[in-house]
């Protein structure tokens, strides 16, 4: 996840590769992988988090990446992720400290991708996405990303656990429930850590998810200068900037 906001994923980042990092990194291979591996000129990774996207953007491509990141606590996981590449594939890596807005991206990449990171933006910061990603486009490249859901749930409900993974005597876990909060979605991390049977530490933090349906991401993509296309897989949508 991304977001402007510095102090959030304090708490997740933490857990967050433990629990989370070998399925990431095979949905991002899925998703991401043969598009990195087209591309000729540039990648810009939107929301890098702590780098799992970037690493699979890197290792099926030969250009520069742009790890767009302003979070200061995933960053942090991001650069230790890096220190553990070689020389050759760091130096592919920009990364950049503020929202994919306030960067000065201009035609920079031929392929941009977005994971699990639109949700995350109010309907405001996610059409200046937009147009920042149109800006950092080269005519003809390609946008991927992750869709926010289309509406909120009926009531509270959980969504999946992950784990539990075990470090020495410790198991780790996290339980994940969401339920609407006005106009969003509330989801709610519950991270534990057990030993002999007892919980011996519990940490939350909650994150907020902007619905929208996907006419409404079409007209907005749209009006940033994206046209919509078929995207590789369902789980994804996909856009280009049109050819000059």
């Amino acid at each position: 996840m991304s977001d402007t906001s510095d102090d959030r994923y304090a708490v997740s980042v933490e857990f967050y590769d433990l629990l989370q990092a070998d399925d990431d990194r095979r949905r991002a291979e899925r998703r991401f992988g043969e598009a990195g591996r087209h591309a000729r000129h540039g990648i810009l990774d939107i929301g890098a988090g702590t780098g799992i996207v970037t690493q699979v953007l890197l290792d099926a491509s030969t250009v520069p990446v742009h790890a767009v990141e302003p979070a200061t606590a995933m960053r942090t996981a991001l650069l230790a992720r890096l220190a553990s590449l070689s020389a050759d594939r760091r130096a592919r890596v920009t990364v950049h400290p503020r929202p994919v807005e306030a960067t000065d991206l201009e035609e920079a990449a031929d392929l941009a991708v977005a994971s699990n990171v639109i949700a995350c933006l109010d309907p405001g910061t996610r059409r200046a996405t937009w147009r920042a990603v149109s800006r950092a486009l080269l005519p003809g490249g390609l946008l991927l990303f992750e869709p926010p859901p289309a509406t909120l749930p009926a009531g509270r409900e959980a969504v999946r656990r992950l784990g539990p993974v075990r470090v020495g005597p410790d198991l780790y876990s996290a339980q994940v429930t969401r339920e609407p909060d006005r106009d969003t979605l509330r989801i709610v991390f519950t991270y534990r850590v057990e030993r002999d049977g007892h919980v011996v530490r519990e940490e939350r933090e909650a994150f907020s998810m902007w619905p929208a349906g996907e006419q409404q991401l079409r007209g907005e993509l749209e009006a940033a200068g994206l046209r919509v296309v078929r995207a590789p897989s369902r789980d994804l949508m996909a856009a280009r900037r049109p050819s000059r």
